[in-house]
């Protein structure tokens, strides 16, 4: 099997993305594409000039727009009606023409869920698949068939149960858990949000089993074959302040102030890495490192933890791993360790 080895792009950073990057990768997803009035489109097209030089970089390397992301609205309603849904894959098959891109990643991140205050509908579960189909018939009939047509997914459950996952498999030519932000979204208590392994203890604490491991088995489960799975790696941080205790070990799971955003890699390298009275620390348990300095801790992923992933997904015979997001690690390290460790 050739693993695939794939990273997100914001539109801003392809100006800094460069021809050693692109030799690393195999996809490219460049965020975001938005929805409006049921069509696709990118809002920041100049930046799409950058792609002809990436590509004579590379040209092996596979480029897709990805569509939506956190709070992205407008799926719910473009994929309610068969009109609908051929409005959507239309637009979807013009943009890849007009920029020669190598076909288009979904990133509807609720289907049936209002979160993030998007539209949603119980319709969606079905209108999911459907609109995916559309998307797929467009690509073929225009002769596109060898154009990449994927979807990035939430980690646990709730989207298994909104989705019909072993329908949407057969659709496309790959999955990708975003196995990140399993803890620190406003939580008050200190964990690893991008773990491979869960806690030691899940079997008593149910959100202790959030894992790499419980995502791929769930969604094996559901009907997605893990030859069609690809792992997410985070190369940016989640950060706890006003850590209240010891917790199991040098702040880890510790009551605290909730879980936000952090730094990402190349700032934790430069502001936090053996700084003030930080230390790292690695919780072989889970093959998850973490920073604390007894007041603040921050959950992240380095070296080690991307090639334990990186050889759980060669040894499970999964297609390979993607990150969020480029411009997080200015310093290059966990790219060539990805690359590295995927040989």
């Amino acid at each position: 099997m050739k693993h695939i080895k794939a990273g997100y792009v914001y539109h801003h950073e392809l100006k800094n993305f460069t021809a050693e990057d692109a030799g690393r990768l195999d996809v490219i997803n460049i965020a975001f594409g938005l929805v409006r009035d049921g069509a696709v489109y990118f809002p920041h097209p100049d930046a799409l000039g950058e792609l002809p030089r990436i590509r004579e970089a590379n040209p092996a390397l596979r480029m897709v727009i990805s569509v939506g992301g956190w709070g992205a609205r407008g799926f719910s309603p473009a994929a309610a009606t068969e009109e609908g849904r051929k409005k959507f894959a239309a637009s979807c098959l013009a943009l890849a023409e007009e920029w020669k891109l190598d076909g288009i990643d979904i990133d509807w991140e609720y289907p049936g869920l209002d979160w993030a205050g998007i539209e949603a509908s119980p319709d969606d579960k079905v209108n999911y698949t459907l609109l995916l189909q559309a998307v797929r018939d467009a690509f073929n009939e225009a002769g596109h068939r060898d154009w990449l047509l994927t979807v990035a997914v939430g980690c646990d459950r709730y989207f298994i149960q909104n989705t019909e996952m072993d329908k949407v498999a057969k659709i496309l030519d790959y999955v990708s858990l975003m196995t990140y932000d399993m803890r620190g979204c406003g939580e008050p208590f200190t964990g690893h949000h991008t773990n491979l392994l869960p806690y030691a203890d899940c079997s008593e604490n149910p959100r202790g089993r959030r894992s790499v491991l419980h995502s791929v088995t769930i969604y094996e489960e559901a009907g997605v074959p893990r030859e069609k799975l690809i792992v997410g790696i985070a190369f940016y941080s989640r950060m706890w302040k006003d850590i209240e205790s010891e917790g199991i070990g040098h702040g880890l799971r510790s009551k605290a102030g909730p879980g936000d955003y952090g730094p990402g890699y190349s700032d934790i390298l430069r502001d936090y890495m053996g700084k003030g009275n930080f230390v790292e620390y690695w919780d072989d348990v889970c093959k998850a490192p973490y920073l604390s300095d007894g007041e603040t801790f921050i959950s992240y992923d380095n070296e080690r933890s991307i090639a334990e992933k990186c050889k759980f997904v060669k040894e499970n015979g999964l297609l390979g791993v993607m990150y969020w997001e480029h411009s997080c690690d200015a310093t290059r390290t966990l790219l060539k360790t990805i690359d590295e460790s995927m040989k």
